[in-house]
């Protein structure tokens, strides 16, 4: 099976496992703490081999990081509960956007990296190419249509949702290239091979921990 097919029908089943969520508080608990799980054990695993590999001793070091990301990931969780636990249906839908944009951003550099090909991006991750993150840029402003005409009255301005997408886009791919620095100093290809064609959790969730947050912060000031 090929790569793009395995990432397609992953991210639809993703996508599924989203919807579930939304409309059922028992399946958004459930998939919360599996992601909280997984992920922080990946993330574990890449600072084990990294203090490993560079032959770095500092206990207390790996210690604190291994505390900081297992802190961080149980308050990304808590703020996307509390988001889609909301009766209020605004923010539900905040959080189903930035998602989606996190989505296309990933989906954009893949197919548009693929496909064009050209120079890269940065040593960081030898298969990002510019085309690829400008890929990442456009294909979310795809959803802007869709969600222009859902949105409240005061959030759809067309100009102001194409200037959040990018920016949403580019923190995206901020922690996407953050993974990809861990698992190139890792020395490995992925955090895991939980979900064919997208490998680790923390492979298809790096742009969304960082870029959710963001996005809901920002997100205020269209108000």
């Amino acid at each position: 099976m090929k790569e793009i097919t395995k990432r397609i029908l992953t991210g639809i089943f993703l996508l599924i496992l989203l919807l579930l969520a939304f409309f059922y508080s028992f399946i958004l608990i459930i998939s919360l703490i599996i992601l909280t799980v997984v992920a922080w054990i990946e993330f574990n695993t890449l600072i084990s081999k990294i203090f490993a590999r560079e032959k770095i001793s500092s206990n207390l070091l790996m210690i604190f990081l291994k505390a900081l990301s297992l802190l961080y990931l149980f308050l990304f969780s808590v703020l996307i509960f509390e988001g889609l636990n909301q009766a209020e249906f605004e923010i539900k839908l905040n959080i189903i956007y930035l998602i989606f944009i996190c989505i296309c951003s990933d989906l954009g550099g893949f197919v548009f990296g693929k496909f064009f090909k050209g120079k890269k991006l940065t040593n960081i991750s030898p298969n990002k190419t510019f085309s690829g993150s400008l890929g990442s840029f456009i294909l979310p402003l795809i959803l802007i249509p869709i969600f222009y005409n859902i949105l409240p009255e005061n959030y759809n301005n067309f100009i102001a949702l194409s200037l959040f997408s990018i920016v949403v886009s580019f923190f995206s791919q901020i922690g996407d290239l953050f993974i990809s620095y861990l698992k190139r100093r890792a020395s490995v290809k992925d955090t895991g091979d939980l979900l064919p064609g997208h490998g680790g959790i923390l492979d298809r969730i790096d742009g969304i921990l960082l870029a959710v947050p963001i996005g809901l912060i920002l997100w205020k000031f269209l108000n």
